[in-house]
């Protein structure tokens, strides 16, 4: 008989297989990456069945659960899960606390079609605070430094040549500005903090105890930072990185237009070119109170031409007036005062190549 594993170091660290035996609106709330969802009971069934527990105790809300998944229903479910442990023999099921749910999908798995397969013990909960104290003592225990700069400036394309770049954004799937939303949503704030937790945790394996990550907001779109983390961002020591006005455009241009346009057609096919130019218009919305009415008019009317010559003809030449513009008026001043805000924590500053020099060097200098 399979025992329960509790070595959640090991499954993280090495992308172990997951089954998820809880209910759809339990998994959509918070998951781990690469998890696939199978379970036991769907909300319906799981609202059904836990209104039965509370009015009239446990056995009656087993019995009704073994009424409501049965026959064709269990078959079904058992065959699901089945050909996953058939797939991936080196994985494991869990549910909420390791209780159970999964004790049911085990017992069912080994009974049915002969398959003994491991659960986690503790289950998604002792799963989720691992991962939160994976957090909690990078904090405590490593050493940080922030990447800042202009918009613009490719921070993120720094980040990710770093062995020991954290890309905040990555994990929440949007570029961090007003401007930042992808063609695809935004994970939960539950499962942003677990793929970071999994990413400090495969590096501080790796033996790296010293983290560059970009300087950030508390909310990177939707996903909030976690406190203590944003909390030592207000101190962490900066490099700052620098780039001409006119690359910091083009680069904007190519983020910002020519592939989040292709990302949304490949997204959603024919109609990808009309709902990135309703995205593109709604962030520009998202700051019109605090462009004031003249500049958000202005610049509102850049990009509906912009948007327009890009429709018939494919060219992105005229959206350079708009990113002009915004950062002119806008970012520029807006980060200006933050550096000068920061100045006294700024430890080096320069283009990619010294800024990407002086990290990989600060890393030995640490050590």
């Amino acid at each position: 008989m399979s025992r329960d594993c509790t070595d959640y170091h090991d499954i993280f660290l090495n992308d172990r297989p997951l089954m998820d035996a809880r209910a759809p609106v339990e998994f959509h709330k918070g998951a781990f990456p690469g998890v696939v969802n199978l379970p036991l009971m769907n909300d319906i069934e799981r609202q059904k069945i836990g209104t039965c527990y509370k009015q009239h105790g446990q056995q009656a809300a087993i019995e009704l659960g073994h009424q409501l998944v049965s026959g064709a229903v269990k078959a079904e479910r058992i065959q699901a899960w089945a050909d996953f442990a058939r797939a991936h023999p080196e994985g494991y099921l869990y549910c909420f606390r390791g209780g159970l749910r999964s004790q049911i999908t085990q017992q069912w798995l080994r009974d049915e079609a002969g398959i003994d397969y491991p659960r986690v013990g503790g289950g998604y909960k002792a799963m989720r605070n691992f991962l939160l104290d994976t957090l909690e003592r990078a904090i405590s225990q490593c050493d940080f430094v922030l990447l800042g700069g202009m918009t613009g400036t490719g921070k993120t394309e720094v980040l990710v040549q770093l062995r020991n770049g954290l890309d905040l954004e990555g994990h929440a799937n949007h570029r961090g500005s007003s401007f930042g939303k992808r063609a695809t949503g935004q994970p939960s704030n539950i499962d942003f903090e677990n793929r970071l937790a999994i990413d400090i945790l495969k590096k501080r394996d790796a033996g790296i105890e010293q983290f560059v990550l970009e300087d950030e907001s508390r909310v990177v779109g939707s996903c909030a930072l976690p406190l203590p983390l944003y909390q030592g961002m207000q101190q962490y020591p900066m490099v700052w990185l620098e780039d001409s006005f006119e690359d910091r455009v083009e680069r904007i241009l190519r983020d910002y237009v020519v592939d989040l346009s292709a990302e949304f057609s490949a997204v959603h096919g024919e109609d990808g070119f009309t709902l990135f130019s309703e995205r593109l218009l709604e962030s520009l919305n998202n700051v019109q109170k605090r462009l004031g009415g003249e500049r958000h008019r202005r610049m509102l009317l850049l990009m509906e031409d912009a948007l327009a010559e890009q429709g018939r003809s494919g060219a992105v030449d005229l959206h350079r007036g708009w990113i002009e513009g915004l950062l002119r008026e806008y970012y520029d001043p807006m980060y200006v005062f933050q550096r000068e805000k920061k100045g006294g924590r700024i430890e080096f500053a320069g283009e990619r190549g010294a800024v990407l020099e002086y990290l990989r060097e600060r890393v030995n200098q640490k050590a």
